[in-house]
């Protein structure tokens, strides 16, 4: 083949790589040890360097952050002078990262953990670990905040753990890929939540029939949808495992289709699972783990979306509270709680490996990950 043509082929290949634009990345933080509110960086997509993280909203505690399916609107958890937890919608401003508030919404009492927003914009589901319970808001058609925060409390047997399962602990709240249920997971009753998203909008209809029993003790922690999405894998927090849970889009229900640990056969210390993320190519799932500061790497099946673990990695620092994959599966990101830092790996999309990459930068209490997708 002609040189000029092999440089032009290579030109092609690389073109992708050439003109990459960098990902905004959002940072949701406790407010405390220096921390002041909702920080970004840029990452850089072919080295995945990472810029100084910068202040774009000073709130208090923005734990957890969901954006808006359809506009670049942010949702942020947070509190008020009076510790009444809510939600805030903040609008994004493309060049500078920049938060701006739309409006707010709070209960009369506790506060969230968590959040999602169905992938039609048209409510937003909060959960609360320490009141257990569910709640939402349903969403205008500009993404703001409208009429709801009615409370669901829920009811039921509790788990054998008598220091963490003493009442019901919502967790997390999961909405499956074709937008008919919300699943929550409950770490107090070890049960996943079923919520029907198909009727009304105004009303969050609880649908018990079809939750999802899980392991006695295990404690329900997060969730996350294979891309296909026809598997629901759970983390469990206080036995350290998943249970994999088989989704029919038939009738919305889960069945049990697997429980395997995430931690080595010889593992003995503190167990404490925390992040749960599926790779955009459906080949691999990631789950952190807090007692020896790791991620733990999972191959799936992808006709039975059952899982093979394969390996951990450090996360380089600790408490690994959240992480995240990049749009592009080719980057990790890992909030380290305690050690205050935000640590990148990079992924081989054919091996599910992680490869530390030694960039880091400084976040105080980082506990939640947002990659914000280009436009």
């Amino acid at each position: 083949m002609p040189r000029f043509r092999l440089l032009g082929l290579w030109l092609v290949l690389m073109l992708p790589l050439v003109h990459a634009e960098p990902f905004t990345v959002l940072l949701g933080t406790y407010t405390r040890d220096g921390s002041e509110g909702i920080y970004a960086t840029t990452l850089d997509p072919t080295t995945g360097a990472m810029t100084k993280a910068r202040l774009v909203k000073a709130m208090p505690d923005p734990e957890f952050l969901a954006l808006h399916p359809q506009h670049r609107i942010v949702y942020a958890l947070t509190r008020d002078a009076d510790g009444r937890g809510g939600v805030v919608a903040l609008t994004m401003d493309p060049a500078s990262g920049a938060l701006t508030e739309l409006n707010r919404r709070t209960v009369t009492s506790g506060t969230f953990c968590h959040l999602a927003v169905d992938p039609a914009g048209r409510r937003l589901i909060a959960v609360s670990y320490g009141g257990g319970y569910t709640t939402q808001w349903t969403l205008t058609e500009d993404g703001r905040l409208g009429p709801g925060g009615d409370l669901i409390k829920h009811h039921g047997p509790l788990g054998p753990n008598p220091d963490r399962q003493e009442a019901p602990h919502a967790h997390s709240v999961t909405i499956s890929r074709d937008a008919r249920f919300a699943f929550v997971a409950d770490l107090g009753l070890d049960r996943v939540l079923a919520y029907d998203l198909t009727r009304d909008a105004a009303t969050l209809h609880a649908q018990p029939s079809h939750d999802a029993i899980i392991a006695a003790g295990a404690g329900p922690r997060h969730s996350t949808f294979s891309p296909d999405g026809n598997t629901l894998y759970v983390l469990n927090e206080l036995d350290g495992s998943i249970t994999v849970l088989a989704y029919d889009a038939t009738d919305a229900a889960l069945q049990p289709r697997q429980h395997l640990s995430i931690l080595p056969a010889d593992y003995h210390g503190r167990i404490s699972s925390s992040e749960i993320r599926a790779h955009p190519n459906g080949r691999f799932i990631y789950a952190a783990h807090r007692g020896d500061n790791t991620i733990a790497i999972f191959a799936r099946d992808e006709k039975t979306g059952t899982l093979t673990r394969t390996g951990a990695v450090p996360t380089g620092g600790q408490n690994p509270r959240n992480f995240v994959l990049s749009p592009d599966g080719r980057w990790l990101l890992c909030a380290n709680q305690d050690s205050h830092n935000l640590t990148a790996f990079r992924v081989n999309d054919q091996t599910g490996d992680l490869t530390a990459t030694g960039q880091e930068i400084t976040v105080a209490r980082s506990v939640c990950v947002l990659f914000v997708p280009h436009d």
